[in-house]
């Protein structure tokens, strides 16, 4: 059994949620894009209702909401127009994870918001974030918003993305070595986090989650595990929301990169080929009946 299997079947008590007011549950914000663009953000914020965060409000731009709207029910919505907008927003305790980058977009209300999570204060970092998508682009952009993150963050890169935030190690990790012992991905899992601060989950067949402290564990889907209909859009955006979920919910930061990465994977398998991105959530009710019994 793995250690992310471990994990989720020693949370099973408090996933199944035997007891409880929704509030204990967490309140998980997801922001969205603009016009045309809220799919990620929404797919994300399904994720992370269906695994179990209390609430999940979709923070989206003026233009976005008629078109959040008339596609959500469960998930609730809020008016985010700007950094000050979304600095209200936080102002409400409740709230304990955040996930932006999913649809984000990378023009100018985009940036307010990453900067104002990662350069408005180690405030806002109290609440454990994750960012994806755009969000690791802008990271990328500019050395300052590198050095805001802490423990309390998860970056989701995939290879492009990674390359774009850490390019010294991502060249490292793609020369091919005429000795050994080869320069890894796991070593370069760790080595990005422990230069960031945060945790860091590079995904792939072969995904590797690292800690600052050097913690690392690799969750594959290959072999028996494999399942290349997983490669589909917004399938990212679905294990984001996952662990932002989690995270809601209480679990550390790593801990929660490790079951959503699983959970994840035991979805697309329960789920078969034909999969899309919008089956992942609707998934997850029988994978953790499955893990109950």
């Amino acid at each position: 059994m793995s250690s992310a299997e471990k994990i989720v079947r020693s949370a099973l008590p408090n996933l199944a949620k035997r007891h409880g007011h929704k509030f204990d549950h967490g309140h998980a914000l997801i922001l969205s894009g603009g016009f045309g663009r809220t799919g990620a953000a929404r797919l994300a914020a399904r994720g992370a209702l269906r695994i179990g965060a209390g609430l999940v409000t979709l923070g989206a731009p003026p233009s976005a909401l008629m078109e959040v709207a008339s596609q959500i029910t469960a998930l609730m919505l809020a008016r985010v127009a700007d950094a000050a907008a979304l600095g209200a927003i936080l102002d409400d305790g409740r709230i304990n994870a955040l996930c932006l980058g999913p649809g984000l977009g990378l023009h100018d209300r985009a940036t307010s918001l990453v900067d104002a999570v990662l350069c408005g204060g180690h405030l806002r970092l109290t609440r454990r974030v994750v960012f994806d998508a755009d969000a690791l682009t802008l990271i990328a952009r500019e050395p300052q918003r590198m050095e805001a993150l802490n423990e309390h963050a998860v970056l989701t890169p995939h290879g492009g993305e990674f390359a774009r935030l850490f390019p010294d190690i991502s060249e490292k990790l793609s020369v091919v070595p005429d000795r050994g012992p080869a320069y890894s991905k796991v070593d370069a899992t760790r080595d990005a986090a422990k230069r960031c601060g945060a945790v860091v989950l590079f995904k792939g067949p072969d995904t590797a989650i690292a800690h600052p402290d050097g913690r690392c564990s690799v969750h594959t889907s290959t072999y028996g595990r494999e399942v290349p209909w997983l490669a589909t859009a917004g399938a990212g955006d679905v294990l984001a929301g996952f662990i932002t979920g989690l995270m809601a919910r209480g679990f550390e930061p790593i801990e929660a990169c490790e079951a959503a990465a699983w959970l994840h994977v035991e979805c697309a398998q329960a789920f078969g080929p034909g999969l899309i991105a919008e089956d992942l959530p609707e998934m997850l009710p029988q994978v953790l009946r499955a893990l109950d019994t």
